[in-house]
């Protein structure tokens, strides 16, 4: 690094000439004072950017089967309204995301960009609980949320205005794009409120369902574990019929589908809008979905043991 220094008499000699200099002289004085300022800091400047790019270039990428990948999938809770603080920021070591340009980055919240709104979510506390089960690999993040999004958007060719997407077609291709990189292990859904209507709601499980059956079908993954979020329970806002029927959708989906499972909002808060779950609430959930997930999963290890017992056994025969 350049050092500037100046010796105690050019200093001395200095002051003098501006204490005895005409305003003209002082005034060019201050002008190259200004200038050698200004040099300095150009010199430090590229240091700077330097260090910036550094810190968030693009981070490489381990063999395919030690990248993990999870599809975020769902309305705004899955996205993340948390308020965002510092720590959010930080990335944490063997957790990447798949950003709007399709590249993979480090995964900071906002992971999601649906709306402005975007903010903490539940994907990093998942990833830290995880990676205690899973040393060594790391997990990449496919964010597809989107604020809002009634289960209807979350079909072939439907669009959203409201984020201006197509929420089934982008999770699939964005999904897809992922897979070049590394394994689908497991998908994330949090998504009803919009559909906790008199209107919508009696058709919700069904709608699910073929969600879920489809999904799976053009992604080659009928054995990829699914983890389905509770709807918030805030006090303020209590839950009418819509809303109940929205659950017990939940819950028997996860129940009737091979390899799904429900996790609890019991004792979740939300943000003051009384519709968003908190920052601290959703690092809470993450860790729920990780614990569910963990379940699953061994129950996809056994599933896949039995089938290959199976296969081997008919070869025998």
């Amino acid at each position: 690094m350049t050092q500037y220094r100046t010796s105690p008499l050019s200093a001395a000699l200095a002051r003098l000439a501006r204490r005895y200099a005409g305003p003209g002289v002082r005034a060019v004085a201050r002008v190259r004072d200004v200038a050698a300022s200004a040099r300095r800091v150009l010199v430090f400047l590229p240091v700077v950017l330097l260090g910036n790019a550094r810190a968030d270039e693009a981070p490489e990428l381990p063999s395919r089967d030690k990248l993990h990948l999870f599809l975020l999938a769902g309305q705004s809770n899955m996205a993340g309204r948390g308020e965002v603080e510092a720590r959010d920021k930080e990335p944490i070591p063997q957790v990447l995301a798949l950003d709007a340009a399709g590249k993979w980055v480090r995964a900071r919240d906002p992971i999601h960009w649906d709306k402005p709104s975007a903010g903490v979510g539940l994907a990093r506390s998942f990833a830290i609980e995880y990676l205690k089960r899973h040393p060594g690999v790391t997990v990449g993040f496919i964010p597809a949320a989107c604020g809002g999004s009634p289960i209807s958007t979350w079909a072939p060719g439907q669009y959203f205005d409201q984020t201006h997407s197509h929420p089934y077609d982008d999770a699939l291709a964005r999904t897809r794009r992922a897979l070049e990189f590394g394994t689908l292990r497991g998908i994330l859904w949090h998504q009803g409120e919009s559909d906790s209507t008199p209107e919508l709601a009696p058709h919700y499980e069904a709608a699910l369902t073929t969600l879920i059956g489809r999904l799976r079908g053009e992604l080659g993954a009928q054995r990829v574990p699914l983890v389905i979020g509770q709807l918030g329970q805030f006090a303020a806002v209590p839950w009418n019929d819509p809303t109940r029927a929205v659950d017990t959708a939940h819950r028997q989906v996860a129940a009737s589908v091979p390899l799904a499972a429900f996790v609890s909002s019991d004792g979740l808060t939300s943000n003051p809008d009384n519709i968003h779950f908190n920052a601290a609430s959703l690092r809470e959930f993450g860790r729920r979905y990780a614990a569910a997930f963990s379940v699953l999963e061994k129950k996809a290890s056994a599933a896949n043991r039995r089938a290959a017992t199976g296969t081997r056994a008919a070869r025998v025969h």
